[in-house]
């Protein structure tokens, strides 16, 4: 089947599969005569397991490590447990992450008033330049203005 085709059926766009392609992720496909990609079944089955590992998040490095366990029909579960694993304490990392940003940004829309005066506890602390998380962080050395705007 031309790319077309296997694209339609992984729901895995032709850019993508190229992409896949050229980083050694998938198999180079076949030629036909007339110089056209030609997939397999299997190919497809193999872009549709990518595209569902790249949906849960896992990185194209991990994909690759998850692609060459589930060929590998001697493989260890925990090993593929071990992938799992280790990206749901990423992904735990990255909600904590989230977390604190909301924190902060519950904060300091609660300080706001809101209103019609100019002073804003948000666009001060977005001037501190603290860290994501950070909370009435120590002011950096900047003088108002130093980018242009008064």
């Amino acid at each position: 089947m031309n790319i077309g085709i296997a694209a339609e059926r992984s729901s895995v766009p032709p850019k993508t599969i190229r992409y896949y392609e050229s980083i050694g992720l998938i198999r180079r496909a076949n030629r036909r005569n007339n110089n056209y990609r030609d997939y397999s079944n299997h190919d497809v089955q193999t872009l549709r397991f990518i595209h569902r590992a790249r949906g849960l998040g896992f990185t194209v490095r991990e994909v690759g490590e998850l692609l060459a366990l589930w060929f590998d029909k001697k493989r260890a579960s925990y090993q593929v447990k071990t992938v799992a694993l280790r990206h749901i304490t990423e992904i735990d990392g990255k909600l904590a992450e989230l977390q604190g940003m909301r924190r902060v940004l519950v904060d300091l829309t609660e300080r706001c008033h809101g209103d019609t005066h100019p002073e804003c506890p948000i666009l001060d602390d977005l001037a501190r330049g603290d860290a994501p998380g950070v909370v009435g962080g120590a002011p950096h050395n900047k003088t108002p203005g130093a980018h242009g705007f008064s």
